[in-house]
């Protein structure tokens, strides 16, 4: 089940291992470091959570963070408490003691949020909107291109926050849904010494480690400079045949403090994947009817190429200046690079014949996306008062350039029939047709200028009016490298000016329970992203499409600190959106109206010091209010890929001080294939298990066991009625997580 070979030649795992066993020499010769400077922590000085051992005798909080600042919510760094919106927090504690190995298994603590790890497309599925609706950040930024959001490892990360809903107002255009931002972690000024090692089911192997050093000055207000690594590594098999994946993840950063006031980070993160024989789907059993079905047989066949392949290289550079001019006035600056190039060549679609005794295997797709975006970023923070009330402003300026080229190639006409059970792919190039020479068909330059501000006003004791307003100018610009036709001209731009904003109310009705109300706007491109879109699209759709929200809701700590818990009632409108046609993803179909309404819940209470429940729920009645097909009204039917429940639950026992049982539940209701809603899979719920032990301080061994009952499920549901995107079996890890 496990195997340590995975380790043998990879230098960074060796690495590794090294930094581990040095780890202690290390950390003595810190011991001097300086401690964390007073008062509120930026984002160039948020530390992670501080390592404590457990004492399950002790009375411990609630993990709801009602409390704790949030920056994807708020440029004014308001507490979920203060923000008139559901804002998640799933911070680095969280993610250990729920396990989660990736971004997307971090997304499970967000209520209503649900996502899809195909190689093709990040189907993102938050408050029933999905695909490019949903934002990824990646610590603020926005990098408009939803394949951007396929999961890593979640060691790198400090965080992950989220907020439900219109956020354009925020980020940009994009996120009617909601926006989820990943925060990376980042160099602090205390000492930090951890590793983990990670092995598993299908000969999961996993290395990582993390290093944070003061390597100048005296601990004085200045001078000093704070150096941090983090490094992943991770091999592994699959349950998938032919299937095998390895990935690496660095993030190192260096904080600079150049005056009391003054100080600098510089950050840069660095990571690769390479899949041999991705996984793209298991063909659903013919005639289809109104559920899909498999035959259990094929459960783990793989009918990509034998040679199939997808793989991505990502590097992240910011330049972060912080100054904070007075206790009222606060600058930062945020010059930021990305560059990414991501590969695929695979066979992609697969579907019964008729009588379920042979399998066809068509769309062989050779593909490169080359992206960079470079921009500089500049926020300012003014505490002030009106008629001697707090009004505070948060207020800034955002310009960049984002230029995506793509490779396609495709031979639509290509057909490939094998035995279902038994057969023997080609390796792809032995396509006809098919080269190893990418030539580019498309070149999208954004050009974005945005301008920005928020404010909080005291109304009266108690009561705050949160406003925020965002004005972009886009240009779009699109070159053509292929063969030029009226409907594909050589060249086509577009501009854009979406205005959208936020006006909210929050009553603290008492010392722990908060009321709140909030009406926000966003602007969606048409369909699917800037970054992305065809001349096609754009001679069709040509302006942006207007989402509106409205939401209230409660958020309240009771039992004296023991219990929080936020619930939230929402309906969200967006006009003139365009989906994917569902049997051709090269194609995109004109949407009237979609809309969801719904009620979101978490919860989290500690009834007892041993005993720790933790709970979220999402429900929405998303819908096509005017949609047609082929003549044909989808009204009233629900998008696809979007499930209209999700719940989560998280249960922790504390056996002894030193050892912990916990369960996880997942409850994700039926998702359908087409919009007409005519064949759907249906819900399931997983179960997950595990043991932790604390050794002794700072090493502690995990036992999990992840999809305890072995269901079998789809996450997505592709290629029209063809597909499905089946989730893991049953699996097991061992982890070891060090401390020094």
């Amino acid at each position: 089940m496990f195997n340590l070979s995975v380790f043998r030649l990879h230098p960074v795992a060796m690495g590794a291992a090294l930094a581990l066993l040095c780890a202690p020499a290390l950390a003595q010769s810190s011991e001097d470091a300086r401690a964390p400077r007073d008062g509120k922590k930026s984002e160039a000085q948020a530390a992670l959570p501080e390592v404590v051992v457990d004492d399950s005798t002790q009375e411990q909080p609630a993990k709801v963070l009602l409390d704790t600042p949030s920056y994807t919510g708020s440029r004014l760094g308001l507490t979920a408490r203060q923000t008139p919106a559901v804002v998640t927090v799933v911070n680095r504690a969280s993610i250990e003691a729920r396990g989660a190995r990736t971004t997307q298994e971090m997304l499970q603590g967000v209520p209503g949020a649900t996502a899809s790890d195909s190689p093709g497309a990040i189907r993102s599925s938050y408050r029933g909107f999905t695909g490019a609706s949903v934002n990824h950040l990646f610590n603020g930024i926005n990098v408009q291109y939803s394949i951007a959001a396929r999961p890593v490892d979640s060691w790198i990360y400090d965080r992950a926050e989220a907020i439900g809903g219109a956020s354009s107002f925020l980020y940009g255009a994009g996120g009617v849904g909601g926006t989820v931002n990943y925060v990376t972690k980042t160099a602090e000024r205390t000492p930090i010494t951890e590793g983990r090692l990670r092995l598993g089911s299908h000969r999961l192997g996993e290395a990582s480690v993390g290093l944070n050093r003061r390597i100048a000055g005296e601990g004085a207000r200045h001078g000093d400079h704070h150096l941090r690594l983090d490094v992943n590594h991770r091999r592994a098999h699959s349950h998938v045949e032919g299937m095998q994946s390895r990935a690496t993840q660095i993030a190192t950063s260096l904080l600079s403090d150049l005056t009391p006031a003054l100080s600098h980070l510089l950050a840069y993160e660095y990571q690769t994947e390479h899949v041999d024989r991705p996984y793209w789907g298991t063909p659903l059993l013919q005639p289809v009817g109104a559920v899909g079905r498999i035959d259990r047989s094929t459960r783990f066949k793989n009918y990509n190429s034998i040679d199939g392949v997808y793989a991505q290289r990502v590097q992240w550079l910011r330049s972060v200046t912080e100054w904070q001019a007075s206790s009222a006035f606060s600058l930062k600056n945020t010059f930021y690079a990305y560059d990414a190039r991501r590969d695929y060549r695979n066979v992609e679609v697969y579907s019964f014949n008729s009588t379920n005794t042979a399998v066809r295997r068509v769309d062989a797709l050779l593909q490169r996306h080359e992206q960079r975006l470079v921009g500089n970023r500049i926020d300012g923070v003014w505490k002030s008062a009106i008629a001697g009330r707090a009004s505070d402003w948060a207020f800034g300026l955002d310009i960049s350039h984002n230029r995506q080229t793509r490779y396609p190639k495709y031979d639509d006409d290509y057909v490939s029939i094998v035995d279902p059970w038994n057969f023997q792919t080609e390796r792809f190039f032995t396509i006809p047709g098919l080269s190893p020479m990418l030539v580019p068909l498309r070149t999208n330059r954004v050009k974005t200028l945005a301008l920005y501000a928020e404010n909080r006003t005291a109304l009266v004791h108690g009561l705050h009016l949160v406003t925020a307003l965002r004005h972009e100018r886009l240009r779009l610009h699109l070159t053509n490298h292929g063969r030029v036709t009226a409907s594909n001209p050589a060249t086509l731009s577009r501009n854009y000016h979406p205005t959208t904003g936020r006006l909210g109310l929050v009553w603290d009705a008492s010392p722990g329970m908060t009321f709140y109300a909030q009406y926000a706007t966003a602007a969606d491109p048409p369909a699917g992203i800037l970054t992305t879109a065809s001349a096609d699209a754009l001679l069709n759709y040509t302006d942006l499409t207007k989402g509106r929200q409205f939401e209230a809701g409660a958020k309240f700590s009771f039992w004296n600190g023991q219990g929080a818990a936020t619930l939230a009632a929402y309906h969200i409108t967006r006009k003139n959106l365009a989906t994917q046609d569902p049997n051709n993803r090269r194609l995109t179909l004109l949407v009237g109206q979609q809309s969801s309404r719904g009620v979101e819940a978490a919860i989290s209470l500690r009834p007892t010091p041993r005993w720790l429940l933790e709970g979220n729920i999402g429900h929405s009645r998303a819908k096509y209010d005017s949609f047609y097909i082929n003549g044909v009204s989808m009204a009233g039917k629900r998008p696809t890929n979007s499930p209209d429940t999700i719940a989560n639950l998280w249960v922790t026992y504390g056996i002894t001080p030193a050892l912990k049982a916990s369960a996880g539940l997942r409850h994700v209701s039926k998702i359908y294939a087409d919009a007409a809603n005519t064949l759907h899979w249906p819900a399931y719920t997983l179960l997950d298990l595990g043991l932790s032990w604390q050794m002794r301080p700072g090493a502690t061994l995990d036992f999990r066991v992840r999809n305890a009952t072995d269901k079998v499920y789809a996450t997505e549901m592709g290629s029209g009625k063809n597909m499905a995107y089946l989730g893991a079996p049953r699996a097991f890890d061992l982890t070891l997580h060090l401390s020094f």
